[in-house]
């Protein structure tokens, strides 16, 4: 037995392969997916988890627990086949090609058997139902009943979700949460892959996994979610068919290109909720797999291995949908689009022009504003909302988006006049700094910056009927972006203005060496044109100079006892890092403290952190630039609470 607090050895499997656990012999990952394929990789049972008298309790298991474990003997279980490829899956490679592949025998036992009872329970319901007096009208909950039958087809289908995810944390791709000590669901983000080490949750447990927690969820959902007395329904139709809809007000989440395969990734899901409520839903559940001919996605495997026939579906797909949405909008309302999707691509090609530098740019973003523009939407305003949670598997540790960015679009008018390409930078650099800085004073995060200044770039762009190049020809979205992103840079590059000539000269030297060493000369001659001294810059306490070399200093080795007052060479650099070292080491009370003290220096310490977080972001520093998105993040809360410390001082003197 073993109980205690501590942190497990390295695991055997990395990104290059695995290491014999025996002999530390390296096993390449082509022999293990070989090994797998032909039938000869096995799960071996390493450990059991008990409750504790003080906290989870972890048992060796014997021979017995293994002979036990393997008695289970599913019957029926779903034969349907994954697809041999597709996206975010990584599990065929090891020789999973069936869905029951993905769950141990007694994980299928349980699925099945929990499927089964959802109709007995259904039954049993109407029958309790119509013994409480409740109208016995016979109509079934997808003819638009509302007696008995509708009643019971309802508590069956909140029973059936419950157990599609209960799918989720039953299954051989759930992990094990060292820090929260219990098992982890499997899709912690859109994807598939392989597990080495997988926990097997006990579904009666009362933990994670569990089956009445799983619908304890559910019930918490009902109270507080929904509203008798507002009607609703759900139906599914093509967003491309000609339905018969009108004056409807549309708030859309656009797919993503070929970022995630829902259609691929939802069979997973799929098999059980066909299983247990196929007898209620017969039409959505009348294909053995889910739908994936109309999914607009751009999977080349689906067209061939041709890229460009599947980028062809996908833009006229998402074109035909936005047509369809500017027909029947209500003519009162915005069209809402959100989208959380990083531009990530580097475009090598610029347009005559342009700098002749590589810029970033996204074909998802690219591919939705073209649809919109074709359908004749304009955007006129965006809305960063914080929408996605920092807790996910995909942002911890890392700068993935926080927000969704929602675009608010109107039908252009029919009359809306050209532009020259002149026009467009014109009023692209008189309207986006407003609009940016209206986004920092909101607190977007660094990180969200770029996708949210695309809002209010294309609100300039669309306005027009189109943008006209020097040859006459029609401005490409991509162009616009990138133009876009190169406003932003220069509007952060702007603000440089308003820094210290030590916070200037270390800002450019940090873009070119970020902390590593550089030569004296060269940062002397830095210092002259930015009106300041390395001697300065050594007293002010930021860097480091000898042996005929310059660094700057890592926040950890800044001065341990700095304080604001005392400092007779204050600089916007100093005020930056200190903030973040103390916001990161002593949390939000002390940093807001900081902040107030740092006076008239403190806003344009933030807008040092945007700059650096720009910087960090093309450098790919992802570390470094998460220090400065958390300070620029974490902004509004410091000012508050500086605001409440500021006013306690004020009372407490009179």
């Amino acid at each position: 037995m073993k109980t205690g607090e501590g942190n497990p050895p390295a695991g055997s499997v990395d990104r290059r392969g695995a290491t014999c656990i025996c002999c530390d012999t390296p096993v390449p990952f082509d022999y293990i997916r070989n090994e797998g394929k032909a039938g000869r990789m096995a799960a071996q049972l390493m450990a059991i988890v008990t409750e504790g008298r003080r906290g989870r309790v972890y048992l060796s298991p014997s021979e017995e627990h293994e002979v036990i474990a393997a008695q289970a003997k599913p019957e029926n279980v779903p034969d349907t086949h994954l697809p041999q490829q597709a996206l975010g899956f990584r599990v065929q490679l090891y020789g999973m090609i069936k869905h029951r592949d993905l769950f141990t025998s007694r994980q299928l036992v349980a699925l099945t058997t929990f499927s089964d009872l959802v109709s007995e329970v259904r039954e049993s319901v109407r029958q309790d139902a119509v013994a409480a007096g409740l109208r016995d009208d016979g109509v079934p909950l997808n003819d638009g009943g509302t007696g008995t039958q509708a009643y019971a087809d309802a508590v069956a289908t909140y029973l059936g979700i419950g157990l599609s995810k209960l799918a989720d944390y039953n299954c051989v791709n759930v992990t094990w949460s060292q820090s929260r000590d219990q098992a982890g669901h499997a899709f912690t983000k859109q994807a598939l892959p392989i597990v080495w080490d997988y926990a097997e949750v006990n579904p009666f447990a009362r933990a994670a996994g569990d089956l009445i927690i799983t619908l304890a969820g559910i019930r918490e959902c009902l109270e507080k979610g929904i509203s008798a007395s507002i009607p609703s329904s759900v139906q599914q139709k093509s967003a491309t068919a000609n339905n018969s809809f009108a004056n409807l007000t549309i708030s859309t989440d656009p797919p993503y290109y070929d970022n995630i395969g829902y259609a691929d990734l939802s069979d997973f899901f799929y098999v059980w909720l066909r299983r247990s409520l196929s007898g209620i839903y017969p039409n959505l559940f009348s294909t053995v797999l889910v739908p994936k001919t109309q999914e607009l996605v751009a999977t080349p495997y689906r067209f061939d291995g041709s890229k460009e026939k599947a980028q062809r579906f996908f833009e006229d797909g998402l074109g035909q949908a936005f047509v369809r949405m500017r027909e029947v909008q209500h003519y009162d309302y915005p069209l809402t689009v959100y989208y959380a999707f990083k531009q990530s691509e580097s475009d090598e090609e610029t347009d005559e022009g342009e700098n002749d530098e590589s810029t970033v740019a996204s074909t998802g973003w690219e591919t939705m504003l073209e649809g919109l523009l074709k359908a004749r939407f304009s955007v006129t305003g965006t809305w960063p909302i914080r929408s996605e949670r920092s807790a996910r598997s995909v942002a911890i540790g890392t700068n993935a988006l926080a927000s969704s960015i929602v675009l608010v679009c109107r039908s252009r008018p029919d009359d809306a006049s050209p532009a020259t390409r002149r026009e467009f930078l014109s009023a692209l650099k008189r309207e986006l700094p407003l609009a940016l800085k209206q986004l920092q004073q909101g607190a977007i995060a660094p990180v969200d910056l770029a996708q949210a200044t695309i809002g209010p770039g294309m609100a300039v762009f669309s306005r027009y009927a189109k943008v006209l190049e020097a040859d006459g020809s029609p401005m490409r979205v991509r162009t616009a972006l990138a133009l876009i992103n190169q406003a932003l840079d220069e509007f952060l590059a702007e603000q440089e203005g308003e820094f210290d000539g030590d916070t200037r000269w270390a800002l450019a030297w940090f873009e070119q060496y970020g902390h590593e060493e550089g030569p004296f000369g060269e940062a002397e001659t830095l210092s002259r044109a930015k009106n300041t001294s390395i001697n300065g810059l050594v007293r002010a306490g930021v860097l480091q100079a000898r042996a005929g070399k310059v660094r700057l200093l890592k926040r950890e080795e800044l001065e341990a006892n700095w304080t604001p007052e005392s400092d007779t060479h204050p600089t916007i650099w100093e005020a930056t890092q200190f903030l973040i070292r103390a916001l990161d080491r002593d949390g939000e009370e002390v940093a807001a403290n900081l902040l107030r003290r740092l006076k008239s220096t403190s806003e344009t310490a933030r807008d040092l952190a945007y700059r650096l977080y720009s910087i960090c972001e093309r450098k790919g520093w992802a570390q470094e630039a998460l220090a400065y998105n958390m300070l620029a993040s974490a902004w509004p809360r410091l000012v508050e609470l500086a605001g409440r410390s500021e006013k306690g001082t004020q009372e407490e003197l009179l």
